[in-house]
This record gives structure tokens, C-alpha cells and sequence, in this order.
């Protein structure tokens, strides 16, 4: 055998046993595609991708195992063989190529190919990677074996079918020909399609019609629903018979034909309903649910995306809400825009921009906005809405009015600006300084602090005070007081303005008629002599605690800020005048008010049962109390009778007319109440089934009321803890 025909052989040898280590190694992620295959989609699925997963590794493992070439095979001589002497690729070389040493070692190596038997050229088996991989693909086939199959409703039924079907008796119909027509509504655009079978998957409001013929005719036939309902059928000109719904809920249904064996109409149908879903609508812009206006925005853009399973209507409406105002005085003006999307019918996208001048909105407004589409659901659509977006322009707490309502806010704006009036005057006073002389200079001073003096007492009535000071006590037994003076001598160093607004500094109290003189040692004439009722806690309560405090501590800066103008000092009077502002800005943001307090009006006592001993007419505690009772009792009473049933011989009858009365009245707690249906008509079909009432037992589960918390017992303990106990109750004895 010649060197040649030796080193081919052996280059077929490796290809061969690197094509089968990669075959082998990769082999069991075909077979797990395949089974993943077949138990998502059959066997036909299942063959068709191992097909192509076989090509695929074909094709793969060719072109790995060609990489094997006669440069390689010269490197694993050169590297197996020491007497090759490095130089193995002369043995592919041509001759005509060669000078005459090259050709002696060619000659010199193919002799001691032929005559010596080398080791194996070809690549080792991977029995680790063949391990793992075998490893791997066995956990993956228990994984696929194990995991739930997702099966049809006609395949559910099929399992609860208390029935199989059995040949009819001579003379007894049997059902031999079946179909169901499907025309889905017209607003779903889908085409009406027959289905073979008697049950399946229908849109929702979908009509159905079915097409039965039996062999021998029946007398009568029908269709028997779960929730008791029939829906006779009719016979036809051909011997078929036909019945026309329309299926708004999902159903199970059994035919019943007269003569018909019972396993035949014992057999259960199921028609699942695709419900129309809502339409959905997501905001595109802006990002936020609120948003405040920036300096020199003139337009609000808006963007939103509306999709539907079956289409939505042409045009959305958007609502746009103006809210003007604060506190309890706020309006609000409404109006509605019609926008028309781009899209396709399941999926729009609507864009508005708003102009914000031409919709009124001002410093202090929010501009609220909310977009609804209907899609084409007839004859009643179904609305979505979007969530509000908001967009606020912050108001200028400057010239912000404060939250009172009512008479107050319509005035105390002008309280705010004459503090603010004081500050300027003063500035302006101090300014001016050098161009007047001392005693105009004081006159002008005195009358800001004069002003000043007049909104003190202005704010002094929100918190209960006296407009004028204190009341004067008696110190003689004059029967009227004395006029207030306490500005006398000041009053008349002053000019017009000043004896202008004397009558204003009088007491708010010095009312007319003059009251009549009191009596001694009465209560009312005592404190409508020496007090005002306007001093008591309960007409104080317009201002929430906080904002009292707070004007509180502007009336304690006002007095010093009048203190220092009316002793001509307007330079020590301003912080305290910038204080009192400041504390003023703090009560323009309160937004609450109380009213007065009004105590219970509690019934009269019965003066003339106390210390009786009557007890007649009393309700005595224990009559007060009541049994707590069951959630669902009729649930709970069937869970004890099916565990009754599957210990006793004979089983407990079951209320199976309360029982369905139950689930049309509590079909929205039942996760399935097809099944839950079939279930337990598949019970009243066979009373004695304990696999049967297994299955109800395990649907009823979920649906009983979870028992509250209780108190548990605590332990007897162990030795130790009950030699500790009877110790101590044998000291207890002694």
C-alpha cells in the first residue's frame, strides 16, 4: 500500500470521528426541539422541526469536519511522529516543485510511512462535553413532560364528560352530521367562518347557528344551556335541524333529542366568548400628570395613542376645564374639542396644540384636560378616558389676594396694600429729611403712625380684640366715663388730616343710644359695662390656629412700628413695618377658614327617673349582641357534605338547585365557571362518582371564606414545665 493511499485513509478516518463526536454532542438539543414541538403544536409540528433541525446539523457538522484538510493532517504528523522530521508537508508536495534534497526526504518519508505504523491522527471523543450534553437534554425532556399542556375546551370537556360515547340502540336517534356557522358582528370586520365541531372559541355578541341532523329522526330536539335556559330546534325541508343565538357570555349546552341514549345527551359543549376589550389610551405629551407654565409659553402641545382589537371611532373628544379662582370661590368654564387621529382603525395617535391666550388663561388658572375615544362597538361603544393633565401658572404672591372668603377677601386685599403703603410713606418720609424741618418732619411721622395705628386695629378685629384699647375703669362715682383723650394733645398739634381722621380712632363701642345705667351685682350689666362681646373665644374663629399666630405676631410688629413714627422716629419704625409685612405675606396663603363652633344639642335628661330603680324601657347588653354568620353558608354547607360524602358508604345528597342558582348569582368569583359548572353536573349525573365530587371539593376551595384569626391554645410544656406548675400549685395549698 503506497503512502498516499495510506495518508487518505487516514484523513477520511478523522473526518469521520470529528462528524461523529459533533453529531453525537449536539443530537439531544434536536430531540428536545422536537418534543417541545410536540407538546406545543402535535406531531406534525414536531416532525417538520426535526427535519429542519437535522438538515441544520448536517450541514453543520460537514463543514466542521472539511475544515480537516492536508494541511492539518501534515501539523498532527509533525506533531505525533518524531521521525518526520518537521517536515511532513513534503508529503503532499508535487515533485516538479522540488530540487533534489527535498525530493530524498520526500522518498525517505513515504518509506517510513509505508513500513511503520503510526499513532491515531484523528481527534479524541469528547466524553465530558457528550455527558453534559446527554445531562442536559434529559432535564429538559422531564421539564417538557411535566409542564402543563395547554389543551383546548373542547378537549376540557372532553375529561369532564361524565359520559363516553356509546353506540344508540336500534330505533334510537343518534347524532350523525354536526356543524356550527359563526357570523362574528359586523363592526369586527371579521368573516363568518364553520367550524365542524360544536364548540370553540366566538367573538363576543357573535350569532351562532347550528346545523345537526340525527339518524332516525327525533321527534323533537333542543339545546339545554348550564344556566337552565333551552333553545328548541328546528327541523328543516333536508332532515337537518337548526337554532340561531346570539352568544354574549361563554356557555356549556348538551343536545337533547327525544329517544336519544342518555350518554349521547349527557354530553357537554363549551363555547368560550373573546370579549371586546376597552379601548386603550396612553399619553405621549406631555410627560406629567401636572405641569406649571414657563415664562413666554403661548401654547400647550398635547399628544396621545389610542389602539383597539377591532377599531375605534373617527373622531375622540377632548374636554377642556378652565378652573379661575382660589379658595372656595373658584369657576370653572367647560368646553369640548373634536380631534381626529392619524392611524390606521386600530391604532391612532392624536396631536392638538392649545392656544392658550384665545382659552383665557391667566396668572393663578389651571387649565385641566381630558381626552375620551369611543371605539366602534355597536350598538352601544365602549369609552376610554385618558388620565387629567394639568397645566398650572403659579400666582404672583405679590398681588395675590389671601383665602378668605366672603366679605373678608373682598377687603383685606386693601388691608395688605396699606402696609405696604406704610413702608413707602416712611421711605419717603426719611428721603425728604433734610428738606423739612423738625416739626413738620414729626407732624408727618405721626400721622403714617396714625395710619398705622388704624390697620393695627383693623386686623386686630379678625382675632377678637378691642378696636380702641382697653375699656376705662370707675375711678369716681361719676355715672359715665370718661372721654377717651388719649390722643388729645397730639390731635392738636396736627393739621386737617389728622382731625379727619379722628373719628376713626374712636372707639367702635361708643354706640347711640346711650345705654342705660347698670345694675349693681347683675351679671349682664357687669360685663356689658366693663367688657364687649365680641372678647369671647367664639367670634375668633374665622382664622385657622396657625394664621392667627401668624397675625398675631404682625399686630406685635405694628405696635412697635407705630410706637416709633408716632414719637417721630421712622428710621427705627421701618424693620419692625417690614416685619409686620412679612408676616402679612405668610396669611395672604392661607386658604382655610372655620366657622364657629356649635356644641351637640343632646336630648333632656328625665330628672324624674333618677335614683328610681325603673329599669323598664332599658336594653340590656346581651340582647345587643347577634351569631356572626357565614359569608356564602350555602358554599360551606356543601364543602361538609361532599367530606362526609367521600367517607360514608352511601353518599349525602347535594343541593344542586341552590347550587346553580348560586353561580348565576356569583359568577363573577368563579375563576371558571364553565368548568365549575360541569363539574357539578357531572356530579348529578353520577351521585355515586367519588372522582367527581373530588373535583367539586377542589373547585369549591377558592371560593370559601378564609376563618378569621383565633386565640391558640398555649402548650402543655414539656416534664420540666408541668413538675414547675404542679410545684407551684402545691405551694398555692399550703
Amino acid at each position: 500500500m503506497t503512502a498516499a493511499t495510506i495518508l487518505a485513509g487516514r484523513l477520511r478516518s478523522a473526518r469521520t470521528r470529528r462528524a461523529l463526536d459533533l453529531a453525537l454532542c449536539l443530537l439531544p438539543s434536536v430531540v428536545v426541539g422536537a418534543a417541545l414541538a410536540w407538546r406545543l403544536w402535535g406531531v406534525s409540528a414536531a416532525l417538520s422541526l426535526a427535519a429542519v433541525l437535522c438538515a441544520a446539523l448536517a450541514a453543520f457538522v460537514w463543514s466542521k469536519a472539511r475544515r480537516l484538510d492536508e494541511a492539518w493532517l501534515a501539523r498532527r504528523l509533525n506533531a505525533t511522529r518524531s521521525d518526520m522530521d518537521d517536515s511532513a508537508d513534503l508529503l503532499f508536495a508535487s515533485g516538479e516543485d522540488l530540487n533534489g534534497l527535498q525530493r530524498l526526504q520526500q522518498a525517505r518519508l513515504r518509506e517510513r510511512i509505508e513500513t511503520a505504523n503510526g499513532p491515531e491522527l484523528g481527534p479524541g471523543w469528547s466524553a465530558r462535553r457528550l455527558l453534559v450534553s446527554a445531562l442536559a437534554a434529559l432535564l429538559g425532556l422531564i421539564a417538557i413532560g411535566l409542564w402543563p399542556r395547554a389543551q383546548s375546551g373542547a378537549r376540557d370537556l372532553e375529561a369532564l364528560s361524565p359520559a363516553p360515547q356509546v353506540a344508540a340502540l336500534p330505533g334510537q336517534p343518534r347524532l350523525i352530521e354536526q356543524g356550527l356557522r359563526i357570523d362574528p358582528p359586523a363592526y369586527t370586520h371579521m368573516p363568518p367562518r364553520s367550524e365542524p365541531t360544536l364548540e370553540g372559541r366566538v367573538p363576543e355578541n357573535a350569532r351562532l347557528r347550528w346545523n345537526l341532523r340525527f339518524e332516525p329522526q327525533p321527534s323533537a330536539a333542543e339545546l339545554v344551556f348550564h344556566d337552565g335556559q333551552r333553545l328548541a330546534l328546528a327541523r328543516q325541508g333536508d332532515g337537518r335541524w337548526s337554532a340561531e343565538r346570539v352568544l354574549a357570555k361563554p356557555a356549556l349546552y348538551r343536545i337533547v333529542a327525544a329517544g336519544a341514549p342518555d350518554a349521547q345527551t349527557r354530553r357537554l359543549y363549551r363555547l368560550d366568548v373573546t370579549v371586546d376589550r376597552v379601548p386603550q389610551l396612553r399619553v405621549l405629551e406631555p410627560d406629567r400628570g401636572l405641569s406649571l407654565m414657563s415664562a413666554g409659553q403661548r401654547n400647550w402641545p398635547l399628544e396621545f395613542e389610542a389602539s383597539d382589537d377591532y377599531g375605534l371611532a373617527a373622531n375622540a373628544q377632548l374636554r377642556i376645564t378652565l378652573a379661575q379662582g382660589s379658595g372656595e370661590n373658584i369657576t370653572f368654564r367647560e368646553q369640548r374639542l373634536s380631534l381626529r387621529g392619524t392611524g390606521t382603525a386600530t391604532a391612532k395617535r392624536y396631536a392638538q396644540r392649545l392656544d392658550l391666550a384665545s382659552l383665557g388663561f391667566a396668572s393663578g388658572d389651571d387649565l385641566i384636560v381630558q381626552l375620551s375615544v369611543d371605539d366602534n362597538r355597536s350598538p352601544k361603544p365602549q369609552t376610554a378616558q385618558s388620565p387629567s393633565l394639568i397645566l398650572r401658572w403659579p400666582a404672583d404672591l405679590g398681588s395675590e389676594a389671601t383665602g378668605l372668603d366672603g366679605m373678608v377677601k373682598t377687603t383685606l386685599p386693601a388691608y395688605f396694600r396699606s402696609q405696604r403703603q406704610i413702608i413707602i410713606d416712611a421711605e419717603a418720609l426719611i428721603a425728604q429729611r433734610r428738606k423739612l424741618d423738625e416739626a413738620r418732619f414729626i407732624e408727618r411721622s405721626d400721622a403714617i403712625g396714625v395710619d398705622q395705628r388704624l390697620l393695627r386695629l383693623r386686623y386686630g378685629q379678625f382675632l377678637g380684640e378691642e378696636s380702641e384699647g382697653a375699656p376705662q375703669l370707675p375711678t369716681n362715682d361719676r355715672d359715665e366715663p370718661e372721654p377717651h383723650d388719649e390722643h388729645t394733645a397730639a390731635d392738636k398739634g396736627q393739621g386737617q388730616s389728622a382731625n379727619a381722621s379722628a373719628p376713626d380712632e374712636h372707639d367702635e363701642h361708643a354706640h347711640t343710644p346711650k345705654p342705660a345705667a347698670p345694675t349693681f351685682g347683675e351679671e349682664g350689666s357687669v360685663l356689658e359695662q366693663f367688657g364687649h362681646t365680641h372678647d369671647h373665644a367664639e367670634a375668633a374663629t374665622l382664622l385657622d390656629p396657625d394664621t392667627r399666630k401668624l397675625l398675631k405676631a404682625a399686630l406685635d410688629e405694628m405696635w412697635q412700628s407705630e410706637l416709633h413714627l408716632r414719637q417721630g422716629h421712622p428710621q427705627q419704625a421701618l424693620p419692625y413695618a417690614h416685619k409686620a409685612l412679612g408676616f402679612i405675606k405668610k396669611v395672604q396663603q392661607a386658604t382655610r377658614i372655620y366657622l364657629a363652633r356649635v356644641g351637640p344639642e343632646l336630648p333632656p335628661i328625665d330628672e324624674s327617673r333618677r335614683l328610681s330603680g325603673e329599669r323598664a324601657g332599658l336594653v340590656r347588653r346581651g340582647e345587643m349582641l347577634a351569631a356572626a354568620r357565614a359569608a356564602d353558608p350555602l358554599l360551606e354547607s356543601l364543602w361538609r357534605e361532599l367530606e362526609q360524602s367521600t367517607r360514608a358508604s352511601k353518599p349525602t345528597p347535594i343541593d344542586y338547585t341552590g347550587l346553580q342558582r348560586w353561580l348565576r348569582e356569583h359568577e363573577s368569583r368563579v375563576a371558571d365557571p364553565l368548568a365549575f359548572a360541569a363539574a357539578f353536573d357531572a356530579l348529578r349525573n353520577e351521585p355515586e362518582c367519588l372522582r367527581c365530587r373530588a373535583e367539586l371539593r377542589r373547585l369549591l376551595w377558592p371560593l370559601l371564606t378564609r376563618p378569621p384569626a383565633s386565640v391558640q391554645r398555649r402548650g402543655q410544656g414539656d416534664a420540666v414545665d408541668r413538675r414547675y406548675f404542679e410545684a407551684l400549685q402545691q405551694e398555692a395549698r399550703r
